[in-house]
């Protein structure tokens, strides 16, 4: 059907009507329209594209909710990359951070810094063509992220037509933000999931990053979440006539249409960014969203482009961030567990706590000497925190607050679980059971051996392992190879054809390559790679055996320490005995000739020494080494002058500060993969 000429402005006008509604409604806080009128245009708005769907236009108002569910979402790469920040964590770090950019730029002797608060929500990047949004990407790995079109589409403060009222048509614009849920949603949002009987978010920002990957756009518009733009790139445009500035080009995004944070500050000076942070420190928590610090950018764009990036960060900006989030508990009970080397570790074992978004109850107490420095005993209240906002940490004990009659606290003597006397090392801080047939040990010995990276035996969880262990089925890894289904049917919940998958899992791990199998042995300090690169040496179990201590020092990436323990290990008769066993089973003792070593040969890779360290943002370590390895790289666990690159995600402790101090190549993911691809 051909639409007549007053339709088509109609459609026009109400679509100019109700973005202009939206915009005050969502943007501005400063509705223009009552709810009822606006439904009314926007009813009529349908009823005319239901009969002319020729009209429909990507960014009309009724295309916010997708009329299907996606089926999947399909990788894109970013027109601009998007850079991860440089973190600092107090203001002698920001000034730290202040030098290295002057250090750089020697001739700038005044700048202006913008100090914006940093939203706890998801990074997406939006591209407009001709002023109509025309795609929203997750952040990915900063190279490569996921279309979410559909989904960015319903988010209310996200325009589907730039506004460019008194401004320069641009042909594209690439625009950053953070979608987040707003504290009083997430509320609600969990309530409803807890009556329905769904599993609750940890968190706003778990919530909004699960929202923006929901394959129903429907979903994702009940969710209402909110977005604050941040970055405003213009491809292709070399000069200075859009903006000079960040605070400039914040205020260009608000008039295009974009919803930006109220509370950004132009500082003139550090000393004024220093006490924004300060302010916000405290004020945060009156805010209706999360924010976890302030990020700060030098505000001129020309010095900006002078300063360029490092590998991994712009050098023109910084994120600032709060201090851990901490809470007082009560410590309930101090328990000792028992791991499989024998280690015993102390945990605190408190009344349950909310932290970052998460529900605390046990905590790490390390050794005796972190007991001592503490003096942490049952029934203090204690400071707790997410150490990296993982790990549950005491921090401190507040000792004014402690009952009467309190005892110190004494490690054990004797293990917990098998009862022998237990040593402590010369030199060690660690307490251990040296018991080869502690139940503790041996059930941490099995878990390992049939972890993923070890021998890989699916179906054999820890509540198995346990009962293996307890019915005296299993006395060693060895006795896992001599098992039956008849013997399995003692367990609990283990019927004909859960044994029968299971007996099958087993046989299975018999193809596991040599590599494996030495790791999965648990041979103290023996990580997955130090065990390639013992493999590799030694290609069978007898010339590992045979070898002397130096030999197996030799190897790069293999200490003193590693040589020490790998050696006396095939020394001790019952382990022996053990490979022994191994070995009649049927177990790969020795590398394969039909496999080679290199499987994909990369000339960027081969023959390169890596070292990867921190929480990379979508590969495991693992899996970044297994690739390296597979197009010929080498790998090891420490830093030295022949580590060629070092590949570095979140989180990275002392490995990239010894990596810096002798100026060895930085790779982010993005990095490795690129090279990994080319």
């Amino acid at each position: 059907m051909i639409q007549s000429q007053p339709e088509t402005k109609r459609v026009e006008e109400l679509r100019r009507l109700l973005q202009q509604a939206s915009y005050a409604y969502y943007v501005l806080d400063a509705p223009i329209m009552e709810d009822a009128v606006y439904d009314q245009l926007y009813r009529e708005l349908q009823q005319i594209e239901t009969q002319y769907p020729e009209l429909i236009t990507p960014d009309s108002p009724t295309q916010r909710v997708g009329e299907r569910p996606a089926t999947q979402f399909t990788s894109v790469r970013h027109n601009i990359p998007l850079y991860s920040l440089e973190n600092a964590f107090n203001i002698d770090e920001l000034q730290s951070w202040d030098q290295r950019w002057r250090r750089q730029a020697p001739k700038i002797t005044a700048a202006e810094y913008v100090s914006e608060l940093k939203i706890d929500g998801s990074a997406i990047a939006l591209t407009y063509q001709n002023g109509i949004l025309s795609r929203g990407a997750t952040r990915g790995d900063g190279v490569m992220g996921e279309d979410i079109t559909q989904n960015v589409r319903t988010i209310r403060s996200i325009p589907l037509r730039l506004n460019f009222d008194g401004l320069e048509i641009l042909e594209k614009v690439e625009v950053r933000g953070e979608a987040f849920l707003p504290l009083d949603v997430f509320k609600q949002i969990n309530e409803e999931r807890q009556k329905a009987g769904e599993q609750l978010f940890a968190n706003p920002r778990n919530a909004a990053a699960g929202t923006l990957r929901q394959l129903d756009s429907k979903i994702v518009a009940r969710r209402r979440l909110d977005f604050f733009a941040y970055t405003l790139h213009i491809p292709g445009r070399d000069d200075a006539s859009i903006a000079n500035t960040q605070w400039e080009a914040l205020e260009l995004l608000q008039k295009m249409g974009f919803r930006v944070n109220p509370n950004h500050k132009l500082c003139p000076s550090l000393a004024e960014v220093a006490e924004y942070y300060n302010y916000w420190d405290t004020e945060r928590l009156n805010l209706p969203y999360m924010t976890d610090g302030v990020v700060v950018k030098l505000n001129s764009f020309k010095l900006q482009e002078q300063l360029g990036f490092t590998q991994k960060f712009p050098r023109w900006a910084v994120a600032l961030k709060y201090a851990a989030e901490e809470a007082p508990t009560r410590v309930e009970n101090i328990a000792v567990n028992v791991g499989r080397t024998g280690a015993l570790t102390p945990l605190a074992e408190m009344r349950p706590v909310q932290l970052a978004g998460t529900t605390v109850s046990r905590a790490t107490l390390h050794n005796s000497d972190r007991i001592a420095q503490l003096d942490i005993r049952i029934g203090d209240t204690v400071i707790v925190r997410k150490a990296g906002e993982i790990i549950p940490e005491v921090v401190r004990v507040l000792t004014e607050l402690r009952p009467p009659n309190t005892e110190p606290f004494i490690m054990p003597t004797n293990c917990p679980v098998c009862g022998q006397q237990v040593v402590r090392e010369l030199g060690e801080a660690v307490t251990r059971c040296v018991n080869a047939s502690c139940a503790a040990i041996l059930k941490g010995a099995i878990e390992h051996w049939v972890s993923r990276d070890a021998l890989d035996i699916k179906g054999m969880g820890e509540k198995l392992v346990h009962q293996l262990v307890d019915k005296g089925l299993v006395h060693s890894v060895a006795d896992l190879y001599d098992l039956t289904e008849e013997k399995l049917y003692a367990l609990e919940r283990m019927g004909q054809k859960s044994a029968q998958k299971l007996i099958d899992a087993i046989a299975q791990s018999k193809n596991q390559p040599w590599s494996r199998v030495l790791y999965g042995l648990g041979i103290r300090h023996v990580g997955s790679v130090n065990a390639q690169l013992l493999t590799e040496k030694f290609s069978d179990v007898e010339k590992i055996t045979q070898a002397r201590q130096s030999d197996i020092a030799g190897i790069y990436g293999i200490g003193v320490e590693i040589a020490e323990s790998v050696h006396q290990w095939f020394q001790i008769d019952a382990n022996q005995t053990l490979i022994s066993r191994l070995q009649a089973a049927g177990l790969q003792l020795a590398n394969s000739a039909e496999t080679p070593t290199i499987t994909d040969s990369n000339p960027n890779i081969a023959g390169k020494t890596f070292v990867v360290t921190g929480t990379l943002p979508t590969l495991k370590r693992d899996e970044a080494k297994a690739l390296i390895q597979k197009a010929g790289g080498k790998i090891t666990d420490s830093v030295s002058k022949k580590t060629d690159y070092l590949v570095v995600g979140e989180d990275a402790g002392s490995k990239l500060a010894k990596a810096e101090a002798l100026g060895i190549t930085q790779l982010t993911e993005a990095q490795l993969l690129q090279m990994l691809e080319s």
